[in-house]
């Protein structure tokens, strides 16, 4: 599943005509990056939620033939947040563990390592990264591969996590509601793990992070 539901309001006033997944760095829009890496990394089944403009996602991309992918839609009238997008999108998804990927992000990371890191008992398996100087003090602690909510080695989460459906299991669907609240309980009860990426990702929150990442890769060409 691609996360693509935020009204990305602090990319504004590109995102007032345009829904943030779309937006291009390197020649082509954000979302299309993930869709190409999810075919390489082995998926046929893509689901995709949206919200704000959303109508614009589905003429752009179909129904996801020309990168080998069937794309499915979950739409909502009004973004229901993370968990609440997710578990809005469970009848599409599934009974099976699922990757999802924030659509608003660029990266390196290996969905197939995700797709097979979630080990039963489990109920979500995170990709961390180093700390972004916009959000210095991190999300979770890694600790000789142990998560946790607390802890010294804090890192920030990607955005990219692996889910067994389970863990939205207390969301009614068609509520807002959020994935951190779910994530910490499931570390307290040791059913969440994680890994560290050291490779590329970037958080594509501001134009000017557009701006920067659509440049490293066109001089990267």
């Amino acid at each position: 599943m691609i996360l693509a539901a935020g009204r990305g309001e602090r990319m504004r006033p590109l995102t007032d005509t345009t829904p943030k997944p779309l937006l291009q760095v390197g020649g082509k829009p954000l979302i299309v990056w993930h869709l190409e890496r999810l075919a390489t990394a082995g998926f046929k089944e893509v689901v995709i939620n949206h919200a704000h403009l959303g109508q614009h996602l589905e003429n752009a991309l179909g129904d996801g033939a020309r990168w080998g992918l069937s794309i499915s839609y979950s739409p909502e009238q009004v973004a229901l947040e993370t968990a609440g997008g997710i578990a809005n999108a469970l009848p599409l998804l599934g009974d099976a563990p699922f990757l999802v990927v924030n659509g608003d992000i660029f990266c390196d990371i290996d969905f197939a390592q995700l797709r097979e890191g979630l080990q039963p008992g489990y109920l979500a398996y995170l990709a961390l990264v180093d700390n972004p100087p916009q959000h210095a003090h991190g999300d979770f602690a890694l600790d000789d591969g142990k998560l946790l909510i607390d802890g010294r080695n804090r890192l920030t989460f990607s955005g990219v996590a692996a889910y067994d459906p389970a863990l939205f299991k207390g969301v009614v669907r068609g509520d807002v509601a959020k994935l951190a609240p779910l994530l910490k309980e499931a570390i307290m009860r040791d059913q969440a793990t994680a890994f560290h990426h050291q490779g590329v990702w970037h958080d594509i929150g501001t134009p000017e992070r557009l701006q920067s990442l659509d440049e490293q890769l066109r001089h990267s060409v």
